[in-house]
C-alpha cells in the first residue's frame, strides 16, 4: 500500500478538478447587477465559420489525453502541468468574481444549416456568454503544450511536439473564429500562460525565493554595518 501511495499521490492534485467546476457553477448562477462587455471592433471583423467547432471540441479530447498519459507515464511533468493550471484557473475564478464580463458575439441566426453549425449551437446551450476572462480554453491548451514540449520522455518526439503546437494554434483561433471569446480574453490568457511558464518551467519559484533569500540576507546585515560605520 506504501508504494502505491507514493507512485500515485500525485492523483491528489485531480481534487482540484470538482472544486473548480463547483465554484465556476456557482459563478455561473449569480445575477450581478453589470456585466463587463469585452467586444472589440476587431473580434467583429473576424468572420463566424463553423468549422472551428472542431479544435474547439477537440481541447476536451486533448486536455483529458494529455492528463492521462502524464498521470501514469511522467508524474512529474503531471505535477507542473496541474499546477500550472490550477494558477489560471483559480485566477480565473477571482477574476470573474470581482469583474464579472461577458460578451454579445455570438451570431442570432446561421448563413447555413449543417453538422457543425449544430454543434456550436449545442456548445452555446451548455456554456453561456459570461465569465469569459481569460480563455481557460486557450490558457489550458498552451499549458498542455508547454508540458508536452518540457516532457523528458517526449524530447526526441519532434512529430507529438509539434502536432502539440499545431492543435494549440487551431484551439485559439476556434475560440474567436465561433465567437466563444474576444480578443480581450485570448490575449490576456496568454499573457497569464507566459507568467505561468516563467513559474513552472523556467525556474521562476526558484528565482523568486532565491531573490527573497538574498534580500533578507541583506537586511539582516545592515544593522551591522551601521555599527561599523560608526
Amino acid at each position: 500500500m506504501k508504494t502505491i501511495w507514493n507512485k500515485y499521490k500525485h492523483y491528489l492534485l485531480l481534487l482540484y478538478g470538482p472544486l473548480y467546476l463547483a465554484a465556476f457553477h456557482w459563478l455561473e448562477t449569480l445575477r450581478p447587477e453589470r456585466i463587463h462587455i469585452l467586444d472589440t471592433a476587431f473580434d467583429h471583423c473576424i468572420p463566424f465559420m463553423e468549422i472551428f467547432i472542431v479544435p474547439y471540441i477537440m481541447w476536451f479530447f486533448y486536455i483529458g489525453i494529455s492528463g492521462a498519459w502524464f498521470f501514469f507515464k511522467e508524474k512529474d511533468s503531471f505535477c507542473r502541468m496541474m499546477i500550472f493550471g490550477i494558477i489560471g484557473m483559480t485566477l480565473f475564478l477571482i477574476v470573474s468574481w470581482i469583474y464579472p464580463n461577458g460578451l454579445t458575439l455570438r451570431p442570432q441566426t446561421f448563413a447555413r444549416d449543417n453538422v457543425f453549425v449544430h454543434l456550436v449551437r449545442w456548445i452555446y446551450s451548455m456554456d453561456t456568454a459570461t465569465n469569459v476572462l481569460p480563455s481557460i480554453h486557450v490558457f489550458n491548451s498552451v499549458g498542455v503544450c508547454c508540458a508536452i514540449h518540457s516532457s523528458r520522455k517526449l524530447e526526441k518526439h519532434r512529430a507529438v511536439q509539434g502536432l502539440s503546437t499545431l492543435v494549440t494554434v487551431l484551439i485559439i483561433l476556434s475560440t474567436m473564429f465561433i465567437k466563444q471569446h474576444s480578443i480581450v480574453d485570448v490575449t490576456i490568457a496568454l499573457a497569464m500562460s507566459y507568467l505561468c511558464w516563467e513559474l513552472v518551467y523556467n525556474s521562476g519559484v526558484s528565482r523568486i525565493a532565491a531573490a527573497y533569500a538574498e534580500y533578507k540576507l541583506r537586511r539582516s546585515k545592515k544593522p551591522q554595518l551601521r555599527w561599523l560605520n560608526k
